[in-house]
Order: structure tokens, then sequence, then C-alpha cells
């Protein structure tokens, strides 16, 4: 088993990465949960892949486990359907002293994570991510969120779980897409720190070849981000790196409603447009552009989008969560594994 543990000021958790482990998901949860009730949220591709399994084994092991069932998909995490959670919460009498565990991908953690964060100003949670991009990212550091009309993740809080549970085995029921999605955000960490995991990354070209050492790539991407968060836990300096390509890659999710790209595909055209045109404004290098090209084409992710520079897209850039005032900090890799960031006005979207 790998295991990290993530300490900042207001918290302490572990994070555990071993195949098979939500086979032993009582002995887990008990280590930091003496309680009886236990909220599970997941969502309508999890629900029986692995969600009744695990409710299944806490209620042999004597909690009492209820469950809401999200629609799969980022429409869940808009801010009008929360109040329905609070409701099933409050119907089940959860309390402060209860627990709630977050099964699925991002958009379930943001939706458990959030609805914790502020149901009765605070109830423990833990984390258990079923997807790739879940396991290497969304999962760790925090930060919670859901979506609104005017833009993703717009409405949100910082609330660590209690405990990560990352099962690789899950994966292996991922559809060819979903487990592209989260190569987006391994090729981000593998560019903006870790050369190591960029020549990992270069050895393989697809699902096949690079699952016998997910293990290994999940524990680089949450080492990082751990060593990020402890050191910026509420995302005011350094931690900002960890958004290279998210800027632009948030405006395409609003801009298409969510619907024609995934979050890592539009992570992916974000991080290219970025390098693209920091490489033509003599910032970078075009040799780093054409690196980050090659290696998200390698694993089957989009690269480029027709609207990327409409006014309706720079109006979504414009609101984005990063900006200070009229500026907006712009993460940039100059070399691999060697990030950095600028303050730039939306000026610098304009010019293709």
């Amino acid at each position: 088993m790998l295991k990290l543990n993530l300490k900042t000021n207001t918290s302490d958790y572990k994070i555990y990465i071993e195949k098979g482990l939500i086979e032993r998901i009582d002995v887990k949860i008990k280590e930091i949960f003496s309680g009886e009730k236990i909220f599970v949220i997941t969502d309508t591709n999890v629900e029986h892949l692995y969600a009744d399994k695990i409710i299944n084994k806490l209620n042999e092991s004597g909690f009492k486990v209820y469950k809401k069932v999200l629609e799969a998909g980022e429409n869940s995490k808009k801010i009008d359907n929360i109040i329905e959670i609070y409701s099933s919460l409050s119907d089940k009498s959860i309390t402060r002293s209860d627990l709630i565990i977050g099964i699925g991908g991002g958009v379930v953690g943001d939706v458990s994570g959030f609805i914790a964060s502020t149901y009765l100003r605070g109830v423990s949670f833990v984390q258990i991510p079923t997807t790739l991009l879940a396991q290497v990212d969304s999962s760790v550091g925090g930060k919670t969120a859901v979506d609104t009309d005017f833009g993703k993740n717009m409405v949100g809080s910082f609330y660590h779980p209690k405990m990560v549970i990352i099962d690789p085995k899950v994966l292996l029921t991922l559809s060819e897409r979903v487990f592209r999605d989260g190569m987006a955000e391994v090729i981000k960490y593998a560019f903006i720190r870790s050369e190591k995991l960029y020549e990992l990354l270069n050895k393989f070209k697809n699902r096949e070849e690079i699952y016998p050492h997910i293990e290994d790539v999940i524990y680089e991407c949450c080492s990082i981000k751990k060593e990020i968060v402890q050191r910026d836990e509420f995302d005011n300096g350094e931690r900002m790196i960890l958004n290279f390509g998210h800027t632009i890659g948030h405006a395409i999710e609003t801009f298409y409603s969510y619907e024609k790209y995934t979050h890592g595909e539009a992570v992916s055209i974000g991080m290219n447009r970025i390098a693209s045109l920091a490489a033509g404004k003599k910032i970078i290098s075009n040799k780093i552009k054409e690196q980050i090209e090659e290696l998200t084409t390698q694993y089957g992710l989009p690269v480029d989008d027709e609207n990327i520079v409409s006014k309706e897209l720079l109006k979504y850039i414009k609101n984005d969560k990063k900006a200070r005032g009229s500026e907006i900090n712009i993460v940039l890799v100059d070399k691999i594994g060697s990030s950095k960031i600028l303050k730039e006005d939306i000026s610098f979207f304009k010019n293709k």
C-alpha cells in the first residue's frame, strides 16, 4: 500500500493508494469514524458498480448507511440541485457526529465535499474517488465547489476530507474517454512539476501500457499536490500552478454548457492554447509548446477548438476565479517540470 499524509494548519489526513482497497473499506472507515450513521453520495454510473458493494460492507460492519444517487454528469453540480441533498440529509437526521462519504468521480467529490462543508456548518466526510481524474487531482486538497450559470466552480469552499481512499482497480471499468479525461490532469502534473512523470508517460501510448504502473502515477500526482497544498492551502500563490490549462478549460466547459467536452478534454485544449499564446508572444519556447501538443495528442486528447477566440468565451475567461481585479493569473510552463504564474489582462487571450 502507498500512503501519503497531507497536513495543513486546518487538516491532517491520510491518502491511501492500493488496488483492491475498497474490499477493506469498513476497516479503513473505522480508523477515523466511531459513530453510527453514514450518508453516501454517489451517481448513476457508480451506484451498482461500487457504491452498493461498499454500502453493503459498511452495513455488515454495524453502520447505518443511507445513500443519495445523483445523475451522472456535470449538470448534477448545478447549485439548484443542492437543496434536494440538504433535504435528504435532514430527512435522515444526519448530525455533525455522523459521516458523509462521496463515492464517484470529480462531480460527486465536489458535491459531497461542498455539502459536507456547508450542512450544519460542517460534517466530516471521506473521499472514495472512482475516476482517474478524481484519484490524481480533485479528491485531494480540500477544494469543493458547485457550478452556476455564470461559471464553473464559482461557489465553493475549502474543506478537507478525513481520509482519501484510492483503489486503482476501479479504473478498469472506465470507458476509454473517461480514462483519457484523467490523463489530461496527469499530463498537467508532469509539465508543471515532474520531469520524471513526463519521461514515464512518454514510454507509453495507451491505457493498457500505463495501467501496470498506475499506482506509481497516482502516487506521483498526489505527492505533488500534497506538497503544494501544504505550502499554499488557500490558493493564494503557488497552488495556482495546479490550474495550468484550467482558465481556458473552464471557459470552454461553460461555453458549451458542459456538453461537448469532458473536463480533461477542455483542460487539454486550455494547456495547448495558453502555450500557443505564450509561444507567440515569445514568453516560452516553441519547443515546450510542441512537447505539450505531442503528449496530449499521444493520449488521444484534443488540442484545439473552433471557438477558442470567440468574444463569448472571453467573457467566461474574464469571470475566472483566478482573476484579481482586472488581472488574471496565468499559469505557464517554461520547461518540463517547471512552471510560473504571470499576471495579465484579458487582452492576453485575444490574439491568435
